[in-house]
């Protein structure tokens, strides 16, 4: 020990523990004198790399043996061992200064080439430490840094030279800490983005397609923060939101409401729409189909549909759509039809007036223009409104050009226009008009090589035939007094013939055989890039309106039944004002349009036959017939009537939707059934202005308070008035 005090003569240097410091501060000794008499004792090679724990004694260690050469003599009293400067540190400490390497050992001795390092030796090992070398093969004590570890094994730098009072470091910020906090500032609108990553509540009651859903007011309020706007409605009544079973994702619409007062948590009513499969990466929907495969249990969580979630409901997955606006509440996502869909099972456009119908009628057919240019469609205008929207892509029909025969007509048609009584008279005027109508159709050439012959066939006739058949058959009454209704017949036919309004039907020049022709033009066969037809029935007599519009339906399909062997070309007709032709039992004319119509909705389906009903009274149509309509169309209704009639009809999923039919805007509506992957709302698209239906609202603000040329305008509204043509 006398040897160790005489090469330490300031103390051992284990004896006094350091003081613990904080990361990347300076190592302090608690008071300057011991740091310079610890300065001045030499320290061996192996000096110590680790400070001792304060709170644990230090490790008994013998020093080793210096070798050859290395006496107490050679350093002289407190001088420091060869290759150090005066107060200099050893390499790697006091900051990294270089110092002079030292001076070439001496051979040491044979003893000292086992001697270890006792520190080295002995210390906690957080890294290994290599035993010193024999000082032949020592490097350069500035090639061998030592630096001191805390007792958590974070590195501290070394004491300052003792000739310069101990300094303490300002820590320099950590240039990773300050990357995360720009990042973090980054993604701050991610962070309002990722609230459709939250569940807002739990479903709590599973029954068929419909369910009960607790929802968290709280989680409400925060996604109304939300930048995207289809997590903004989520839980409102009418938006979507998903359930998650497993791997699949279950898309849900919110029909009710209510407040639980107790938990102030909302308890609303959901139907299922459909179901589909979660992206791994994005969490989102995809591959979405109708229907309900995989229930979920009570307890599963539910989360609020987003914009991605929509887009990939709402995607045409390559099937044949035409695109009619934005679906709502997005501004982005396209709203397609499924034409073959829509077309395939009929569809209806309902809305009161003023709500934008007819303009939405005419975006729709003219988007199936577009999409079919050799299309086959058939429109029944019953107001003139249309023939301006569609001059430019289709063939407009009205008493001027329409040139349909009468002949054309089947025998209740012909009881329609020419028989007026009821009862037991009018069912005696049938039989004579059937009996003549027979005799006067067989004289036609055609007529003879048919061997089925009936009153219903369209073989060309003349109507002097049919009114002389009718004079041969009275002649042979043997009584004057039966002739009333030999004569009732025949005086109604003749004065049609006389009525120039009836001209456009039943012309004496009518009788050739144009059949051919009429269809060719009525049905666009070829279509030649106008595939609409407007008929315009304003100008046609009221007397008579059903039964031209029942003529032309009749034989759309009559031409679809008799067609069946011949490739298949499928006919739209589309009737406005529907409720006046197919009205419900209430209103019922037992008219032949009402029939036939009835008919095409229930059956036209086989025969590729596609129905578009138009009407601002959906209450007055025929149940049945709204029922056949796949698709459906509504817009803002404002009779409750109306509304209680669209919502029986529609499907049941639908029912949150159709809460909103009172509250939509112009130009908007709700779409729900084959055409469409669920219901949606929409806002239709504008169209351009030569493409819009005469049916814009007078501006009597404006042309109240102009004047002039009124006389000439009554001057030729007088003309066409007696003319009864335009």
């Amino acid at each position: 020990m006398n040897d160790m005090g005489s090469r330490f003569p300031g103390g051992h240097p284990f004896r006094k523990p350091f003081e613990r410091v904080g990361p990347g501060e300076r190592r302090s000794i608690s008071d300057e004198k011991d740091a310079a008499q610890q300065a001045q004792a030499p320290k061996p090679v192996g000096e110590a790399r680790f400070a001792s724990p304060p709170d644990m004694p230090p490790p008994s260690i013998e020093p080793p043996a210096p070798p050859s050469g290395f006496g107490a003599n050679n350093f002289g009293a407190g001088a420091p061992p060869s290759g150090f400067g005066a107060g200099a540190p050893p390499s790697g400490f006091g900051g990294g200064r270089p110092v002079s390497p030292p001076a070439p050992p001496q051979t040491p001795a044979p003893a000292a080439e086992a001697a270890p390092d006792p520190v080295g030796a002995e210390a906690p090992v957080d890294r290994p430490v290599a035993p010193p070398a024999p000082p032949s093969e020592f490097a350069p004590i500035s090639d061998v840094p030592a630096r001191d570890v805390t007792m958590d094994g974070r590195p501290i730098d070394p004491p300052a030279a003792p000739v310069s009072p101990p300094v303490a470091r300002v820590p320099e910020p950590e240039p990773e800490v300050e990357e995360q906090a720009v990042s973090h500032d980054e993604e701050e609108p991610e962070s309002r983005r990722s609230e459709s990553h939250k569940a807002i509540g739990e479903v709590l009651q599973i029954a068929g397609s419909s369910s009960q859903a607790r929802l968290s007011a709280q989680r409400l309020v925060e996604c109304q923060q939300d930048a995207d706007p289809s997590v903004q409605l989520a839980g409102l009544v009418g938006s979507q939101i998903k359930v998650r079973v497993g791997k699949v994702w279950l898309l849900a619409s919110v029909r009710t409401q209510t407040l639980d007062r107790a938990t102030g948590e909302i308890i609303a009513e959901i139907d299922f729409l459909g179901e589909g499969s979660e992206e791994k990466l994005t969490g989102r929907i995809r591959n979405f189909t109708r229907g309900i495969t995989h229930y979920p249990v009570p307890g599963a969580e539910v989360f609020a549909a987003t914009n991605a979630d929509l887009a990939q409901v709402y995607a045409s997955d390559g099937r044949s759509n035409i695109q009619i606006g934005k679906v709502f509440p997005t501004k982005e996502i396209r709203a397609g039809l499924y034409i073959d869909a829509m077309l395939g099972k009929h569809f209806a456009l309902l809305g009161s007036t003023g709500t934008g119908k007819s303009t939405s009628a005419a975006l729709i057919l003219h988007r199936i223009c577009e999409a079919a240019p050799e299309g086959h469609i058939l429109m029944v205008d019953p107001h003139g409104e249309y023939s301006a929207a569609f001059r430019g892509t289709g063939q407009i029909f009205d008493v001027g050009n329409l040139k349909v025969p009468y002949w054309l007509m089947n025998f209740e048609e012909h009881c329609e226009v020419f028989i007026t009584n009821e009862g037991t008279d009018r069912q005696a005027d049938m039989d004579i008009l059937s009996k003549c109508l027979l005799k006067a159709r067989s004289k036609n050439r055609m007529a003879e090589g048919m061997s089925r012959l009936t009153v219903d066939s369209p073989i060309p006739y003349l109507l002097s035939d049919l009114t002389g058949a009718i004079q041969d058959e009275m002649g042979k009454l043997d009584k004057a007094t039966n002739t009333a209704p030999f004569l009732r017949v025949k005086t109604k036919i003749d004065e049609i013939k006389a009525d120039p309004r009836y001209q456009f039907m039943f012309s004496g020049m009518l009788v050739a055989d144009t059949m051919q022709e009429v269809i060719q033009r009525l049905f666009r066969l070829p279509g030649n890039g106008s595939p609409i037809s407007i008929v315009d029935v304003s100008g046609v007599p009221s007397e008579i309106t059903s039964t031209v519009v029942a003529l032309l339906s009749r034989m759309v399909f009559d031409f679809a039944i008799w067609g069946r062997d011949e490739k298949t070309r499928p006919i739209l007709l589309v009737c406005e004002e529907a409720h006046r032709y197919v009205p419900n039992e209430k209103n019922a004319d037992r008219s032949s349009v009402g029939r036939i119509l009835s008919r095409i909705a229930k059956e036209g389906r086989k025969y590729g036959i596609s129905l578009g009903l138009i009407t601002q009274r959906p209450s007055d149509l025929a149940e049945g017939v709204l029922s056949q309509c796949g698709t459906i169309l509504s817009m803002r209704l404002n009779n409750e009537r109306d509304q209680d009639f669209v919502k029986a009809a529609m499907p049941e999923g639908a029912r949150g939707f159709l809460d909103t039919i009172p509250a939509l805007r112009n130009r908007e509506c709700i779409v729900c059934g084959e055409g469409t992957a669920i219901p949606m709302r929409v806002t239709f698209d504008d169209l351009e202005e030569r493409k819009r239906p005469a049916s814009e609202d007078p501006s009597f603000s404006e042309l109240w308070n102009e004047t002039g040329g009124e006389e000439e305008a009554v001057e030729r509204i007088v003309t066409r008035w007696r003319a009864q043509h335009r």
